[in-house]
């Protein structure tokens, strides 16, 4: 199975900028583009929230028409810049955006590795938090099935030192790390929100943060140091199951010379 990621692509109403400086919806259609491209397709393309930047339906109506060329299973997970019913109205035939208590999360089974998407979002608020409803949910979906399975949320649960997005993080992630612990099957915890490739282990695996299909966040690992923002390559990544292990590749989105040995 090959899983694409992707995330924070804040998109905004076109002839907007995010920020006053970053046309998103012109870098997601280049992500879509060089997804579509790949020499090996994926099987299905996970978004871990931040879909849009403001929440709005006319942005979550921009956000539908760009990611309408995917021709493989799209899911979709809240970020903290996102609306839960103005995402459900958005995209109505993704029933499972229902989700359950009133939350966006849900399993998808149709594939050799189990998707497990966890909704972080405090509305109105940076961080993020799994409370006891959700909490118990993730409990008894991980018990239900001993398969490999990826668990893809918003909010990183963990400290990457970058110091201002860390204050924004999950709320209390060792409470997530007591469920996750139970259950060896889980190969990955898939995460945006920093705008950077990131990886830690956590809870007897591994949790790792895609890059933007936008804007990244300046690599300052000073103490204290306030948010900068970076045009950087943007990218992606790809999540390779091959029977035995989840391998992960990041992907640039924009374009570079390729070539082989007779060239």
């Amino acid at each position: 199975m090959l899983l694409c990621q992707i995330t924070d692509p804040h998109v905004v109403e076109r002839g907007a900028l995010a920020y006053g400086k970053v046309d998103t919806p012109q870098h997601l259609e280049r992500c879509v583009r060089k997804i579509l491209a790949l020499p090996r397709r994926p099987d299905a393309v996970i978004a871990t929230g931040d879909l849009v930047d403001g929440g709005t339906a006319a942005e979550y109506g921009v956000l539908r028409e760009i990611l309408a060329p995917l021709d493989m299973p799209l899911y979709l997970a809240v970020g903290n810049h996102d609306d839960r019913q103005q995402l459900r109205a958005a995209f109505p035939t993704h029933r499972h955006l229902a989700g359950e208590d009133g939350f966006v999360q849900y399993v998808v089974e149709d594939f050799d590795v189990r998707l497990v998407v966890l909704d972080t979002l405090i509305p109105r608020k940076p961080g993020g938090l799994l409370c006891e409803k959700r909490l118990r949910w993730l409990d008894r979906t991980l018990a239900a099935s001993a398969r490999p399975t990826v668990v893809a949320q918003h909010h990183p649960p963990f400290a990457t030192g970058l110091s201002f997005m860390d204050r924004m993080s999950l709320v209390d992630p060792g409470a997530e790390a007591a469920v996750i612990s139970k259950y060896p099957q889980v190969e990955r915890v898939i995460c945006g929100h920093h705008h950077r490739n990131a990886q830690a282990r956590f809870a007897g695996t591994v949790a790792s943060i895609c890059p933007s299909t936008a804007h990244q966040l300046l690599l300052d690992l000073v103490p204290g140091a306030d948010i900068r923002f970076t045009l950087e390559p943007s990218g992606f990544q790809l999540h390779l199951w091959d029977g035995q292990q989840l391998v992960t590749h990041t992907a640039v989105v924009e374009d570079f010379r390729t070539w082989g040995t007779r060239d």
